[in-house]
């Protein structure tokens, strides 16, 4: 069930700032799933209550947004300069394609260059198929968005899609809440982000409005499995959800983590601690919310994140569902 979930939740679109697509389905979703009371702010955040209004609050969060691409420009030949929203390496793009809001779907195109060096965006064009600037203009303008046209591939336990980064982490939050009992030690607000990739926007006003006595974020984070990886680090697919101790934008609050740490210890759940040295994640903005808020986060072993080749592992998913049952089951 769950790869089905997954499945739809990849394959909606969704890039930063064009959220509409994806908070529709995940309000689906929560529907069918009986959780039919949910708000959505002036941002665009979907937010979703469980438990009473006089107990203490917890807020968990997981980004619905994605990288994407930005139409800049259409050339008198039918060919399209687009800008990267969020953090994308311009090598990684070459051959790759994107798909438009309504499906229309481009390769993209690299100019000649001496050096692999001296690829960056002004080097690469969109091509799907417009004879001139006037036919092209018949699909596109300019400022439409697009994403990676990867749906999701299973092969074995590993999962791989262009949006994982976080349609896993909204995945895990929708099947807590279809597990989660109503009778909890404290309330829990739910909330399914925008704008995380380009600057932790939704979680700042979500936590400015929720006013939480504790954080929990819910998103990927890279593993260092694969051969001479760029970025060094432990986490491994298949080995657990991480345990965050600190990222560019946090370092997770000592009472969260200790309770994370002993909440897998008593329910035996296989586990990973993450130092990530690089990338950040909504728990950077909820900390810092009003006067301060205790945060940690949880996250998804992945790899290849920010290409069409994100790649996950079915059991840490679903080892995470287990960790974020226990730990909003437990006494913060």
């Amino acid at each position: 069930m769950m790869k089905e979930l997954l499945a739809r939740l990849t394959g909606a679109f969704g890039p930063a700032g064009r959220e509409e697509e994806i908070r529709a389905l995940l309000q689906q979703e929560l529907e069918q799933a009986g959780q039919c009371e949910s708000i959505t702010d002036e941002l665009g955040n979907l937010i979703v209550f469980r438990g009473k209004a006089t107990q203490k609050k917890i807020l968990v969060t997981a980004h619905m947004d994605t990288i994407g691409f930005m139409l800049t420009s259409i050339e008198e030949n039918g060919f399209l300069r687009f800008t990267p929203i969020g953090g994308v390496q311009a090598s990684t793009l070459p051959g790759k394609r994107l798909r438009f809001r309504g499906g229309l779907t481009g390769v993209i195109g690299q100019e000649k260059i001496k050096e692999q060096k001296d690829l960056d965006f002004s080097k690469l064009y969109l091509d799907f198929g417009a004879a001139n600037a006037k036919e092209a203009q018949q699909y596109v303008q300019i400022g439409d968005t697009a994403v990676f046209a990867a749906p999701l591939v299973a092969e074995g336990d590993r999962l791989v899609a262009g949006a994982m980064d976080n349609r896993a982490g909204c995945a895990l939050l929708v099947e807590t809440l279809k597990r989660l009992p109503d009778d909890l030690p404290q309330a829990v607000c739910f909330a399914f982000t925008v704008q995380e990739e380009v600057g932790l926007r939704g979680a700042q006003a979500v936590s400015y409005r929720v006013n939480p006595h504790f954080g929990l974020a819910v998103d990927v984070t890279r593993s260092g499995d694969t051969p001479e990886p760029y970025y060094k680090t432990p986490i491994s697919l298949g080995k657990g959800p991480a345990i965050k101790i600190k990222d560019r934008s946090v370092i997770c609050h000592p009472r969260v983590t200790a309770l994370m740490r002993r909440v897998v210890e008593e329910k035996q759940l296989p586990h990973q601690i993450e130092v990530l040295e690089q990338g950040s994640t909504d728990a950077g903005a909820i900390h810092l919310a009003r006067a301060g808020v205790p945060t940690g986060a949880l996250s998804i072993p992945c790899r290849y994140i920010h290409t069409p080749g994100e790649m996950i592992d079915r059991n840490d998913l679903e080892n995470g569902v287990l960790l974020l049952l226990a730990l909003l089951q437990a006494e913060w």
